[in-house]
């Protein structure tokens, strides 16, 4: 016994505090991945084997990410000589060093229970994006959490807890030992480290069949900066492909329709089309509202008790109201991309936060642009967050943002921009202007009001500012209300419509990777004057929008978008919603959802058991699904990668070719 002691002695010597710190890691780990279980109990798959799986693919990644992050310590410890390692100066540092450690570990660990508070999942792309735009997510958080109290409480919990380690660091540093044992030792722990680097990847946790149980299975910093090496996937290596003439066939047979040619009917994955609208051109203007986090289950009209929207409940029934309408994806810039791009969304970051290749492509604004408009993006918040200003000044938008409202006309604004009170306020005064020029205007809408903190003007509705999202909601209701009656009052009003929408839902999570409900937003188009009020049910997305308004306004033109006009479309088979997160792509066909996904994977299930698919729909079925979804989304990826949709590369080729 006494030889194995002296044996671990001579060969850790210095690494005894660092194994300790292994340990310490593991436990805080632990404890962050049994809190997130606690919390989310009624959403995880719960069984034995299901627990057992969760900690111990969960320790792997664990110690995979320790592995990582202590290279520079293990370099440390092999490497300093013996006479600096013994110094008074080394020995302060080193003890600082594990007080900042430990002070970091309780920082991630709150950092995990807000981001999983916000979105149910472990860090992701998401976390990225947060460290760019510091200010806008810092102001956030102040303001909806105590945030100096929690760093307060932090600093004498880390202490305490580096106290505990003051014996076993001071054993480290008074140790001598030999650089042979020292190299030994540091040898093993890199080619540890090695080897995880090349043969641990996510495809274990990705194992679990429940996207809870995966969640709990990660680990949040390893996923981090597993983010920064995902930051966008190369469609043709990552997922599953069919021969581009099956794919040509497939997507063309899905976009054709009696008011449309193909430009291009001998160039394969090229969906180039000139749309012929029945009847004469109407000059009207548009006003689309993209309403922040908007679920549809949060509407009265969608079965909602609560009565939060009773203007939007109102509204439905003099709209044209579709029941069946889902967003693409989960962020903010995947619904500013499909509106205004009417794309699938491709794997990795969104179009919109892809700097250096966001514009110059085929859009909405575009388009309505060519045609006389006054094409504008009014957003609450400032536009340079997430690449807004970029992307839209790019696709043919002008920008209207919260730098350009006068601060004596700003009631109220936090973190995310100013009240939707405010914004609809800049709204009609920009209206006003463009009546005055006699251009015809649209204008697309961004609001930020239903945006955690949830904060709002005072004495607006019956929920105070800040207690929750139901308070957000409600307000977003009443300065819609107020909008829309402010501008009845405009000589305008007669010639508008109004699209009402949201960007994403307010939560993405589900037991399922891609669940539809959690996508699943409201829709509505309103025009007293010139849209007759009506239900649809049929199935659509956000990629549906472009081609819908400009049906309605009855334009004839050339149109690289992907969407249908949901007033025009009665084929069953091309009623679906395109739905996505970072890394898989889906789409919602009938009851079957069908997902790619990652190593060129494929996966289904029936919406309404939100399980596994083991249903008995016929083989020709599955597959007919199967190379539909990947024909949109591989031409997606074709058509991105070769500049196909390019604004000024076609309109000087069709200019040419007339």
């Amino acid at each position: 016994m006494l030889s194995g002691v002296n044996f671990l002695s001579r060969y850790l010597n210095r690494y005894q505090s660092y194994f300790l710190l292994y340990t310490l890691f593991l436990l805080i780990s632990l404890i962050t991945r049994l809190g997130l279980t606690i919390w989310s109990f009624s959403e995880i798959d719960f069984s034995f084997l299901n627990i057992l799986l969760i900690l111990l693919i969960g320790w792997l990644y664990d110690t995979v990410f320790f592995l990582y992050a202590s290279i520079p310590l293990i370099f440390v410890y092999w490497l300093v000589p013996e006479k600096m390692w013994h110094s008074r100066i080394f020995n302060g540092l080193i003890k600082l060093w594990f007080i900042i450690t430990i002070f970091i570990l309780c920082f991630i660990v709150i950092s995990e229970f807000i981001f999983w508070h916000e979105f149910q999942v472990r860090f992701n792309f998401i976390s990225v994006d947060y460290l760019v735009y510091r200010k806008e997510v810092m102001d956030n958080i102040n303001e909806s959490y105590p945030v100096l109290l929690i760093l307060g409480l932090m600093v004498p919990v880390s202490l305490l807890i580096a106290a505990g380690f003051r014996k076993v660091i001071n054993q480290t540093l008074n140790v001598s030992s030999k650089i042979i044992p020292r190299t030994g030792v540091s040898l093993a722990l890199l080619l540890l480290t090695f080897l995880a680097y090349n043969f641990i990847d996510q495809s274990l946790f990705h194992s679990l069949s429940n996207n809870y149980n995966r969640q709990l299975a990660a680990n949040g910093p390893y996923q981090f900066f597993a983010a920064f090496r995902n930051n966008q996937l190369d469609y043709d290596y990552f997922y599953k492909l069919i021969d581009k003439q099956l794919v040509d066939k497939v997507i063309r047979d899905s976009l054709d329709n009696q008011f449309s040619n193909y430009l291009y009917p001998d160039e394969l994955m090229n969906i180039g089309r000139y749309i012929n609208n029945p009847g004469t051109e109407k000059k009207l203007n548009v006003i689309l509202v993209s309403i922040e986090s908007l679920s549809a289950n949060y509407l009265g009209a969608y079965g909602n008790k609560e009565k939060l929207t009773p203007f939007m409940d109102k509204l439905s029934q003099e709209s044209l109201f579709f029941t069946d309408f889902y967003a693409t994806g989960t962020r903010t810039t995947r619904g500013l991309e499909a509106i205004t791009l009417s794309i699938p969304p491709t794997p990795g970051r969104s179009i919109v936060k892809r700097i250096g290749s966001e514009g110059d492509m085929w859009s909405l604004g575009n388009v309505l642009k060519s045609k006389g408009y006054q094409t504008t993006f009014i957003y609450g918040g400032r536009g340079y967050f997430d690449n807004m200003n970029s992307f839209f000044l790019k696709n043919g938008y002008d920008i209207v943002d919260q730098t350009d409202i006068p601060d004596k006309e700003v009631k109220f604004s936090n973190a995310w921009g100013v009240s939707d009170e405010d914004l609809y306020e800049e709204t009609i005064k920009q209206a006003d202007k463009a009546v005055k020029k006699n251009t015809p205007f649209f204008f697309h809408i961004m609001t930020t009001s239903n945006h955690r903190p949830y904060t709002y003007p005072d004495n607006k509705i019956d929920i105070p500012s800040g207690d929750g999202r139901e308070g957000a909601v409600k307000y977003t209701d009443f300065a819609l209300k107020r909008f829309i009656n402010r501008v009845k009052t405009r000589p305008w009003f007669r010639d508008t419509i109004f699209v009402i929408t949201a960007d994403h839902c307010a939560g993405s999570a589900g037991k399922v990777d891609l669940p539809v409900g959690r996508y699943h937003i409201p829709f509505m188009i309103y025009g007293p004057e010139h849209i007759q009020q009506n239900v649809i049910t049929k199935r659509y997305s956000q990629i549906d929008i472009a081609p819908t308004i400009l049906g309605m306004l009855n334009m004839d033109y050339n149109s690289w978008f992907f969407g249908q006009d949901m007033l025009k479309n009665n084929d069953n088979n091309k009623q679906l919603a395109l739905i996505s997160n970072y890394q898989y792509l889906g789409m919602y066909l009938n009851k079957l959802v069908t997902i790619l996904k990652p190593k060129k994977e494929v996966d289904q299930y029936l919406s309404q058991t939100k399980s596994s698919f083991k249903s008995p729909v016929p083989l020709s079925e599955q597959l007919a699904d199967i190379n539909k979804t990947i024909a949109y989304y591989q031409t997606a990826a074709y058509l991105l990668k070769n500049k196909i949709n390019s604004w000024s590369r076609n309109q000087k080729q069709l200019t040419h070719n007339n």
